[in-house]
């Protein structure tokens, strides 16, 4: 009797990680579609399923990655805050746990991408615009390169006046504004 308990277990388990392996090879395409590394994205799915924190090492272990690999990985997902580094160790060891609330990846995630965008895209374009106003009021400037500066400043405005509404998306975004009332979360 008991051994056909344990052979059910087994079989069990065997589902249970054939069930696991799809759900994270699919979080590691979906990851792969926002420019995260697939291999990233598979150890985030593992460290998912989890239900303790884990040590480089165990990831390491699961994933079959070099330690450089892994540490790469790690970093990575801790700059999207899709994992966070725990205080407490384990023996001497830093232990990690992926966030599990995918609101909450989200609203990290594309709030730190797109405030990115934005901040560079507005530096650059408010660099842009008094240097194209310049050429366009000197009077040596020749009427083809005025015209062209012209059409040039007013895409830029445009351009400009779509990253003042993006930046107001995401700070919707950061507040939480876009989630189900139980789930808003500040970041």
């Amino acid at each position: 009797m008991r051994k056909a308990r344990m052979d059910k277990l087994e079989q069990h388990a065997t589902k249970v990680d054939q069930l696991r392996a799809k759900v994270i090879d699919a979080i590691a395409v979906t990851m792969d579609l926002y420019g995260v590394n697939y291999t990233f994205g598979e150890l985030y799915g593992v460290m998912f399923f989890e239900d303790r924190p884990m040590t480089l090492e165990e990831m390491q272990e699961s994933m079959g990655m070099s330690k450089s690999n892994m540490s790469y990985a790690i970093r990575s997902l801790l700059n999207t805050q899709m994992v966070t580094k725990l205080k407490e160790k384990d023996e001497r060891k830093d232990l990690y746990r992926a966030e599990t609330d995918f609101f909450h990846t989200f609203q990290t995630f594309f709030a730190n991408k797109l405030q990115r965008e934005v901040d560079v895209m507005k530096e650059a374009i408010s660099q842009a615009i008094p240097i194209y106003t310049d050429v366009i009021v000197d009077r040596e400037t020749d009427e083809e390169e005025r015209k062209l500066c012209l059409e040039d400043l007013h895409k830029l405005k445009e351009a400009f006046s779509y990253y003042d509404w993006l930046q107001q998306f995401v700070n919707q975004l950061k507040e939480g504004s876009f989630f189900p009332e139980n789930r808003t979360q500040k970041l």
